[in-house]
C-alpha cells in the first residue's frame, strides 16, 4: 500500500498532514461441467485389453537463481558483535527493487512492506537525485514501527544528513542522535549504502559503515510493519527520484 504524509517544515517539525489509498479485492465464480449419461451395457463381452502405459515425464529442475545473502549474513554478524542486535536467528526476506519518483514539495510516501517487527536489520543501496540543484530536505528512507494509527518512525538519507523523525498524531518530533555523526556530505545524483539495526530503544544507522546511535522515545513502541518511503525536496520537474537495490530485512525470533 502506497501512503502519502505531509512534511512541511520538517527542519522545524511542525505537523503533517496525512492520506492514504486502500486497495480492494476481488474473486471469480467457478463453473462446474456435468458427467455425460452412462451408455447401456454392450450386448457382447469385450476383448480383454492391457492398460496403455504412461510414460512420466521428470519434473523440471528449479532454475530460479539462488538469492546470494552473503553480505548481508556479514553485515548481520558485525552488528551482532557491535550490540546492534541481541540474536543473528531470524528469518531474512529480501525486499524486491524499488525505483519511484515523487514532486511534491515537503510531501514523503510510503510503500509498506507488510512485515510486523518490532526489532529488526535493514540493508539497502540507496541511489537519489533531485531536479532541483538546492533542493529541500529529500532522499531515500524508510519507515519503521507503523501502527494503525499511522504513528511510526522515519529515517530518511539526504544529502547532507541523516533525518530521523518520530510521527505520532499530527505532530513530528526529531529523534535526537546519542553518538555519531548524524551528517553525510553527498553530491546530486547521490549514491550510498544505507542499514538500519533497530534494538529496544536504540537505533543504528550506518550510511558506508559508518554509524549514527539514536535514542528512541521512552512512550512510543517500535512494533509494526516496515515501509519503503521517498521524501521530495522540490515541486520542479521529477522532483525526488530515488532506487533502493539489494534489500534485506532481519526479524529476530
Amino acid at each position: 500500500m502506497k501512503t502519502s504524509k505531509n512534511f512541511s517544515s520538517v527542519i522545524a517539525i511542525s505537523s503533517l498532514i496525512l492520506a492514504m489509498l486502500a486497495c480492494n479485492f476481488g474473486a471469480s465464480d467457478a463453473t462446474s461441467t456435468p458427467l455425460p449419461p452412462t451408455n447401456p451395457p454392450p450386448t457382447t463381452v469385450p476383448t480383454e485389453v492391457p492398460p496403455p502405459v504412461v510414460e512420466s515425464s521428470p519434473t523440471p529442475e528449479d532454475t530460479t537463481p539462488a538469492i546470494d545473502t552473503s553480505a548481508f549474513d556479514a553485515l548481520l554478524q558485525d552488528f551482532a558483535e557491535k550490540g546492534y542486535v541481541n540474536t543473528t536467528e531470524g528469518e531474512i526476506t529480501p525486499i524486491d527493487p524499488f525505483k519511484e519518483e515523487w514532486a511534491q514539495l515537503n510531501y514523503y510516501q510510503w510503500w509498506t512492506i507488510d512485515k510486523q517487527a518490532s526489532d529488526l536489520v535493514f540493508s539497502g543501496h540507496f541511489k537519489w537525485s533531485s531536479s532541483n540543484s538546492t533542493p529541500d530536505l529529500s532522499g531515500c528512507g524508510v519507515v519503521f514501527g507503523l501502527q494503525d494509527s499511522d504513528d511510526h518512525y522515519v529515517v530518511i538519507l539526504d544529502k547532507g544528513r541523516i533525518a530521523f523523525f518520530m510521527s505520532r498524531g499530527s505532530n513530528v518530533y526529531e529523534v535526537g542522535k546519542t553518538r555519531g555523526p548524524g551528517r553525510v556530505n553527498f553530491s546530486n545524483p547521490a549514491e550510498a549504502d544505507f542499514a538500519l539495526a533497530v534494538k529496544g530503544k536504540s537505533a543504528y544507522v550506518s550510511v558506508d559503515g559508518e554509524v549514527t546511535e539514536y535514542t528512541l522515545s521512552a512512550d512510543q513502541g517500535t512494533d509494526g510493519d516496515f515501509a519503503l518511503t521517498l521524501l521530495s525536496g522540490t515541486n520542479s520537474g521529477y522532483g525526488t527520484r530515488c532506487e533502493m537495490t539489494d534489500m534485506f530485512l532481519f526479524v529476530p525470533k
